[in-house]
């Protein structure tokens, strides 16, 4: 899987709130049936965090990533409905390229 791939991942499921490192793997596991590996998933998280697209949720301190809870930020929620409607617009073209009508 690609790094920006795990990144649109984490950014989706944090969409729905605030997650730690475990369950927000499990439920990119329930979106697309496979989990990142841990290398994947952290790397992700932590370049989320470094684009100031998600950060610590509340006064979350805990010293180790994977136990952190993590939410998205107001850029990070811009930034992931742009890149879903240009995910959007390609796939409607591609649709609509091999003959199927897009719904």
């Amino acid at each position: 899987m690609h790094s920006n791939d795990a990144q649109m991942l984490v950014l989706t499921v944090l969409a729905d709130g605030p997650l730690h490192g475990y369950a927000i793997n499990t439920a990119i596991q329930e979106l697309t049936g496979s989990r990142l590996g841990p290398g994947s998933l952290y790397g992700a998280l932590s370049r989320l965090e470094a684009r100031d697209l998600i950060r610590p949720a509340g006064t979350d301190a805990a010293p180790q990533e994977r136990h952190r809870t993590m939410e998205i930020t107001d850029t990070g929620r811009d930034t992931l409905r742009a890149e879903l409607e240009q995910m959007n617009r390609i796939s409607q073209a591609g649709l609509r390229a091999l003959g199927i009508t897009p719904a």
